[in-house]
């Protein structure tokens, strides 16, 4: 038997102690790792792992933060009375003001289109804003989002705080999408999220809130924690944007609209 040196022999006892260290580390700055499928999630993790984006269950990360408040220091911006500050990208369905709330409508045969803020350098902030589909419908908020034109329409992408309606058996709302770029940056198919995938209220009112500071991009709905993503740097700032998926049908109502830098 071939004799193992003593350099051999102390290298895996040291990347031991670092990563007992990390975890270590880690605990004390409020990270929590994850780590396995739920077995009613398996074939949703099987159709989707292979995607560009899809993380390794073991090393996605937990929200565990409570919601910040969402009451103080706020600017709308949503007036209420006209879409002044957006304007539609990617496609043709519509959005209108009624009674107060923004109501984007699905048209059969046109892309997925996203009401966008017209402002397009947000980059550290908590958005916060209520949802209720008067028809069910995939939907979901951009953020940091960027477009490009191209030959027969402008192409948003970036990442989006999924909103997945309120029929079928999924249950990813508040996950994060990687909207033309990949796919799922934080599928909710942990044991851990059950709570997460049970947050939605499928017939009233959802509260989405979303945390952006630097790389780390925290999500809620009604106030239960979701998502926990670490951004690479790929989008540091961009604008916010309301999506209606292309398909045949889908009505989704907004208010309350607010961003806090």
């Amino acid at each position: 038997m071939q004799a193992i040196s003593r350099f051999q022999y102390f290298i895996p006892i040291n990347t031991f102690l670092f990563c007992l260290v990390s975890l270590v580390f880690c605990a004390g700055k409020g990270i929590t790792f994850a780590g396995t499928v739920d077995e009613s999630q398996s074939a949703w993790h099987e159709k989707y792992k292979k995607q560009e984006n899809a993380p390794d269950p073991e090393e996605m990360l937990l929200n565990t933060d409570p919601e910040p408040d969402v009451h103080e220091g706020f600017t709308p911006l949503f007036n209420g009375k006209d879409l002044s500050g957006w304007t539609p990208k990617g496609g043709t369905c519509t959005f209108e003001v009624v009674d107060g709330m923004l109501v984007g409508t699905c048209v059969p045969g046109s892309p997925s289109t996203y009401l966008s803020t017209e402002k397009n350098d947000f980059q550290d902030f908590i958005f916060t804003c209520d949802m209720k589909w008067e028809v069910d419908g995939n939907s979901g908020v951009m953020f940091r989002a960027q477009s490009e034109l191209g030959k027969d329409k402008e192409k948003v992408f970036g990442p989006q705080a999924e909103m997945e309606g309120i029929t079928g058996d999924r249950y990813w709302s508040g996950g994060i999408y990687g909207q033309s770029c990949g796919g799922y940056f934080y599928p909710v198919w942990l044991r851990e999220h059950k709570k997460a995938r049970a947050a939605l209220d499928r017939e009233g009112w959802n509260r989405l809130t979303i945390s952006a500071r630097g790389n780390v991009v925290k999500t809620w709905i009604n106030g239960v924690p979701i998502a926990h993503w670490i951004d690479d740097g790929s989008y540091p700032r961009g604008f916010f944007g309301l999506q209606i998926h292309k398909g045949s049908k889908g009505k989704v109502l907004w208010k309350n609209i607010r961003v806090k830098p």
